[in-house]
């Protein structure tokens, strides 16, 4: 085995443990939520037993990661993100800024003008619109939403998006497969009581 691959594979067990104490998982928990007893996870993440497939894989599914996250380290040095573009229908392009499946999945979007279509499937959505003007219909309702504004429903919900008039518009897309929604952590603020006056 080279030099190379054998610190590849000495990287995992690290890694794995980094991430499942990131969530706050115990060893019990996860073997719970994999199958794989909690002596061979420990075993996994010290270095005493190799990684395989057939446990890479339920541990990437439990910490809803791509396979190659627990594989390969992440890269150094340059800290740009190549992204690539996609080219969709009439003219649209959708940029995807996250690459983890059965995660909240991030996409930038241009779309160009469409024809309605409604559809239904399950997750959640959430849109920042960027640039334009997004046409937003939700069963019975029609929202046109402009730049800085968003919306968030569940896409078990009839819906369809797009450009409100013939000029495309820009927007941030998140889409949460499993219902996840976008956690606000800040509100409007709250103002102190006045003193009362005396009397």
């Amino acid at each position: 085995m080279d030099t190379e691959l054998a610190e590849l594979i000495d990287s995992i067990g690290p890694r794995l443990r980094a991430l499942r104490r990131d969530r706050g998982l115990t060893l019990e928990t996860l073997a719970g939520d994999t199958g794989i007893s909690v002596s061979t996870l420990s075993r996994l993440e010290s270095g005493r037993r190799r990684p395989t497939l057939d446990l890479l894989i339920p541990l990437a599914r439990a910490h809803r990661v791509a396979l190659d996250q627990l594989v390969t380290a992440p890269a150094t040095g340059d800290p740009r993100v190549h992204l690539k573009p996609r080219s969709r229908e009439h003219g649209s392009v959708l940029v995807p800024l996250t690459q983890y499946p059965g995660r909240v999945q991030v996409f930038k979007q241009v779309l160009a003008h469409r024809e309605p279509r409604l559809v239904t499937h399950s997750g959640y959505e959430w849109l920042y619109v960027l640039a334009g003007e997004l046409r937003l219909i939700l069963g019975e309702r029609e929202i046109t939403l402009r730049p800085g504004e968003v919306a968030e429903f569940d896409t078990s919900e009839p819906h369809w998006f797009g450009p409100a008039g013939a000029e495309a518009v820009e927007i941030l897309h998140l889409f949460g497969p499993h219902g996840d929604q976008a956690v606000v952590r800040t509100g409007p603020a709250v103002r102190p009581p006045r003193d009362r006056p005396r009397a």
